[in-house]
C-alpha cells in the first residue's frame, strides 16, 4: 500500500476539560492516558479486549468530523447516562484538506439503515444505484459487501465498527483485498475498530492497540487476536 494524502491527520483528547472521570465514557483510561493520536496511512485500525473504548472513539472521531451516525430504535434506559455521547465535545481534529464527506458503519445498525434506504428508493428508485440494489433482498452478509463495494467508491473518510460481525471468513478476505485496493488508491482514508485477525492483516496498515494506556502502536503479530487464532488453531485441544 503505498503512502497517500491522507484526509485526517490526528486528533488531540482535551481530557483536562472532562466533566466526571468517574463516569463512563470519561473514565476510560485510554482516554485519560492519550493526548494525541496520529494517521499517517490510508488504513488504520483500533485494535483491543472488549471494553477498552475503541468503539465509543471512533465513533466520538465520527461525531467531530460531522460525520451522520444512523440511530436503530430509542429504548428506554434503566439509568440515563447524560455524558454517554458527549466525548466529540472534548475532542479536536486536525485535516489535511479541510474536511471530507464520509460515512460511519456499525453492524448492529446496518440493518435500521438499510430499510431507510428501501423506504427512500420507494420515491427516488436512483438511490439504490450507490449501493448496488436494494439492501433488503441480498442475504444479511451480501448486504454488508454491497454496501461495501459501493460506498468505498466515493472518495472520503469511513469509520466502520467491527465490520466482520456479519462477514463469513472468505467475505472478510474479500472485504480485506477491498480495503488495500481503495486505500491504496489514496483517495478514502479507513478508521477501523476490530477483532478480526483477517482484517488486521491488511498490509501497510497502522494498528493502535487500545489494552493499555495511553493507546499505542502495535505490530500485527504482537496482537492477542493473532496470537490466541494462531495458537488455537495449532493446538485446539489445549483449549477445550
Amino acid at each position: 500500500m503505498r503512502r497517500a494524502a491522507l484526509h485526517l491527520q490526528s486528533f488531540t483528547v482535551h481530557s483536562e476539560r472532562f466533566p466526571d472521570t468517574d463516569t463512563y465514557p470519561f473514565n476510560l483510561p485510554v482516554l485519560q492516558g492519550t493526548e494525541t493520536l496520529a494517521f499517517d496511512s490510508p488504513v488504520t485500525f483500533f485494535v483491543g479486549e472488549n471494553g477498552t473504548g475503541k468503539s465509543t472513539l471512533l465513533k466520538a472521531i465520527a461525531m467531530r468530523c460531522g460525520i451522520h451516525i444512523w440511530k436503530g430504535m430509542d429504548r428506554t434506559r434503566y439509568r440515563h447516562n447524560p455524558y454517554e455521547e458527549t466525548l466529540y465535545r472534548f475532542l479536536t481534529v486536525q485535516w489535511s484538506n479541510g474536511g471530507v464527506p464520509g460515512a460511519f458503519y456499525a453492524s448492529e445498525l446496518f440493518r435500521n439503515f438499510a430499510q431507510i434506504v428501501d423506504e427512500w428508493a420507494s420515491t427516488d428508485p436512483g438511490v439504490l444505484e450507490y449501493f448496488g440494489g436494494s439492501l433488503m433482498n441480498k442475504s444479511h452478509g451480501q448486504s454488508h459487501m454491497s454496501f461495501f463495494d459501493n460506498r468505498f467508491r466515493i472518495e472520503g473518510l469511513y469509520m466502520l465498527d467491527e465490520p466482520e460481525n456479519a462477514l463469513s471468513p472468505k467475505s472478510q478476505i474479500r472485504l480485506l483485498k477491498l480495503l488495500g485496493r481503495t486505500g491504496g488508491e489514496g483517495r478514502s482514508q479507513f478508521i477501523i475498530a476490530t477483532h478480526s485477525p483477517l482484517l488486521l492483516a491488511c498490509p501497510g496498515a497502522t494498528l493502535y492497540s487500545f489494552d493499555d494506556a495511553p493507546i499505542r502502536r502495535t505490530s500485527y503479530e504482537e496482537t492477542d487476536h493473532y496470537r490466541i487464532y494462531r495458537d488455537f488453531l495449532g493446538n485446539r485441544e489445549k483449549f477445550l
